[in-house]
């Protein structure tokens, strides 16, 4: 169905009527609606119903009211220079704003908005109007609101009124300016409205949502923000949105609940329709229990996940999409949708790892944005309209940014913003001009100064760090096509969750070694016990510090469940389904007593590297109940996620009793070795390991030897103390010794052997040692996996080894 002009040109037509074909006739974005319209709605896709202005309408209204030697004679100034950029926008808004419809056109408009009102089955339904630039090619860059949305438009005349506005949004400031920036020809690009049916966001919430991860690429994950209210903060990064990440190829196992990561934002404001004429809409503090809760529940995650995978299917790449739920009706629905611009089209031959030196305090933290680091001097701008006195090369520090600060972005060393989630308006930019930014840092335009010094670094995974003054930093670049392929598998070494996508793209053959304790260090951030023997705890911050972090759990321990399976989640993922080798919690005494609550709990050691640590504790009286808890989060990561490539490993376990005894309680909490597949490993780190070996064999499935305390026992000498320095070496007789003779009893008796530690990261050429000495199976950090790789390579060809 359409509308057709005097002319007989198309000047209005219905979403359900469009293809994505249709992009210089509707834009990318009316044209992708009208796409998922008409051929996604049977896979269960709810989108807005709604029509479009097309291209012939815009230039029939522009040539009605003869704009177009305005805009020849305008922007023809601009770029010869005899004319600022403010100006000439300013100039041609008033313009194309202060127009007259073709009497065709307006009917058409009119008759359009009836139809959508029966539809609604309401008198004056409350739209959104929406641009939608059109030129053959738009799709491939994201014109992130260089156009401008309104949002609860209500009746005819004010219905054309915001459609002139989108008409004049054109020609905003930073419209103009990206078109020069990626080579757009103005006259070449028109402008389609959209006009869709508000989905009554205002009462339930909205986000943006893509279909990889937009920070490293990894097209393995759906990324959801989400906040109360109408969408518009999430998009202009006017509030830190909830984060929800999901495992796409487990979307379709019904046993599955494959959520790995939930972050809860502040989401300080939300936008809700306005009190009356004049003010569609308003924003307004949001409640304290909508800032303490989830907007999404995990049905509606999962769900909204799934139509992102049906969406990016059907398109055939991935893609970027806005979506809503209705507060009233309840039902999730779908906005836009269009093609992500920037972490798909990035080379996948080769990647760059920043690597820091030397840095001043860290003063502020937040979500990176990119992989870079960046120096500069702070440049402090409060409003869009003290934009003029940015300095090209400074770093960005704002509240938050909307499109009128794009052209200022390009220039920027670096962006820093105090609001805004990954899918913010600042985020998207900055990825798509390259240029590093940390968004949500809630403070950052309170603590830094005007030309103060400073170093961005995003290089650390998810969370961005603010440093005083000018660090040291290196470039190196990684090419995908010069790693060699081996027998020997080269894993790799995760401590942090939050990186371990980064380094999706290095072909290793899984993880060696997950350092559970890290991932409660850095995200559970408390002792286990803290929980399971709560009414122990003293009273004071601490303790309310606990509280503040399991609010919203009827049972704590869920908390600690809960979060560390789906930190170990993230690293499972991102090299499924090659193995996960997670170790135990191997902290020793005085670390347990640094997490919340941990003092309590912890007995004071004279020398904890060889006290109360690994094994020992499991079974023990005095932390039985913490491993539990444990288990229970491999079981959830295991079980409820899907990972069976999580494998277990027991570290520092001293004898074969020990070792029975551990089995024993691991099996109590439902972790018995063989059963759907589990596998459990012990670590080689004790030279009782190594003379035991074929009874330690017979109890686990592999060994992972741990160089450093092998190292340590082996020789007498403490790792830590700087005095014995110069004795430390794995390379000393005894200590190839015992890694020889240990990966020669794990061959005689079947079983795999590896080794963690740290000698082939710090000293790839180690590596040809091990693979002389027969080993399966290296892991070293990712810095120095190619370096290994590359041994590991010439090793096995001196032997004339074949490659599988």
């Amino acid at each position: 169905m359409e509308a057709l002009g005097r002319n007989g040109e198309a000047v209005l037509k219905w979403f359900e009527d469009l293809r994505r074909e249709d992009v210089p006739e509707v834009g990318g974005k009316n044209a992708s609606l009208g796409e998922m319209v008409a051929r996604l709605a049977a896979e269960g896709i709810r989108v807005p119903p709604g029509f479009a202005t097309t291209a012939a309408a815009y230039r029939r209204y522009i040539a009605a009211n003869r704009l177009d030697r305005v805009l020849t004679e305008t922007l023809g100034q601009l770029a010869e220079g005899r004319l600022a950029l403010t100006e000439a926008g300013q100039r041609i808004r008033a313009a194309v704003a202060s127009g007259n419809w073709p009497e065709d056109i307006e009917q058409a408009i009119r008759a359009a908005y009836r139809a959508l009102a029966e539809r609604a089955g309401e008198t004056d339904p409350a739209v959104a109007v929406r641009s939608s630039a059109t030129a053959e090619d738009l799709p491939d860059a994201s014109f992130a609101g260089q156009q401008e949305t309104f949002l609860n438009i209500r009746g005819e005349a004010a219905l054309l009124a915001a459609c002139r506005r989108c008409f004049a949004s054109l020609f905003t400031d930073r419209a103009i300016a990206y078109r020069r920036l990626k080579g757009y020809d103005d006259p070449a690009v028109a402008l389609s409205v959209g006009v869709q049916l508000m989905v009554r966001a205002d009462e339930g919430g909205s986000g943006v949502m893509f279909s990889l991860d937009t920070e490293s690429g990894f097209d393995k994950l759906v990324l959801i923000n989400a906040a109360w209210g109408l969408g518009e903060t999430v998009v202009q990064g006017a509030v830190s949105p909830d984060e929800y990440q999901v495992y796409k190829p487990f979307l379709d196992r019904a046993d599955c609940v494959p959520i790995l990561h939930k972050a809860l934002g502040a989401k300080e404001i939300k936008m809700i329709y306005g009190a009356g004429e004049g003010t569609p809409t308003r924003t307004v503090p949001t409640a304290r229990a909508e800032r303490e809760s989830f907007v999404l529940s995990d049905d509606e995650i999962l769900e909204l996940s799934r139509m992102a995978v049906k969406i990016e299917r059907h398109y055939g790449q991935p893609m970027d999409m806005e979506w809503a739920r209705d507060g009233r009706a309840g039902p999730l629905y779908i906005l836009q949708a269009r093609p992500e611009t920037v972490q798909s089209r990035q080379e996948s031959h080769a990647f760059r790892r920043y690597r820091l030196g030397a840095t001043g305090p860290a003063l502020l933290t937040g979500l990176s944005v990119g992989t870079a680091v960046a120096t500069g001097e702070v440049c402090l701008i409060d409003s869009a309209a003290d934009i003029g006195r940015f300095r090209d090369g400074a770093v960005l520090v704002t509240s938050t940014t909307d499109p009128d600060w794009v052209p200022i972005m390009k220039r920027a060393a670096a962006i820093v913003t105090d609001h805004g989630g990954r899918t913010s308006h600042a985020a998207i930019i900055s990825r798509e001009l390259g240029v590093p930014a940390i968004v949500g840092t809630g403070r950052a335009t309170h603590l830094l100064h005007d030309g103060q010094m400073v170093t961005i670094s995003c290089a650390g995974g998810d969370e961005g760090v603010i440093y005083a003054g000018a660090a040291e930093f290196k470039v190196e670049e990684t090419r995908l096509d010069e790693i060699p392929a081996t027998r020997t598998k080269v894993m790799l070494n995760m401590a942090n969750p939050a990186a371990a996508t980064r380094w999706w793209r290095l072909p290793a053959d899984g993880v060696g070694l997950a350092r559970m304790e890290f991932v409660i260090s850095n995200e559970v951030k408390l002792h286990p016990l803290a929980l399971t023997r709560f009414d122990r705890l003293p009273a004071g911050p601490e303790r309310d510090a606990i509280d503040r972090l399991t609010g919203g759990y009827a049972d704590r321990t869920e908390y600690f469940v809960e979060t560390l399976a789906r930190g170990l989640s993230r690293i499972a993922a991102t090299w499924y389904p090659n193995p996960a080798i997670i170790r135990m919690s191997d902290f020793k005494t005085n670390e347990y007593a640094g997490l919340l609550g941990g003092a309590a709990f912890e007995p004071q050691e004279a020398n904890p590297m060889i006290g109360f640590r690994g094994a020992s504790r499991y079974y023990s009286e005095a932390y039985r109940d913490g491993f539990a808890l444990e288990c229970r989060a491999i079981r959830r990561l295991r079980e409820t996620m899907g990972f069976r490539n999580a494998v277990v490993m027991i570290p520092f376990c001293r004898t074969v009793t020990e070792a029975d005894r551990v089995l024993e309680v691991m099996a109590e909490n439902g972790l018995r070795r063989g059963e759907d597949g589990l596998e459990v490993y012990v670590m080689c780190e004790i030279p009782a390991n190594v003379i035991e070996a074929e009874a330690f064999a017979e109890r686990f499935d592999g060994f992972s030897i741990g160089s450093n305390d092998l190292t340590q026992l082996t020789l007498g000498v403490d790792r830590d103390s700087e005095a014995l320095s110069g004795l430390f070496s794995e390379r000393d007789p005894a200590v190839l010794w015992m890694i020889e003779t240990v990966i020669a009893k794990a061959r005689r008796a079947g079983r795999k052997i590896g080794l963690c530690g740290q000698a082939p990261s710090n000293h790839p050429d180690f590596a040809r040692l091990l693979v002389r000495a027969g080993i399966d199976s290296i892991s070293v950090t990712p810095d120095s996996f190619l370096a290994v790789k590359r041994h590991v390579a010439e090793a096995e060809a001196a032997e004339q080894a074949p490659l599988s």
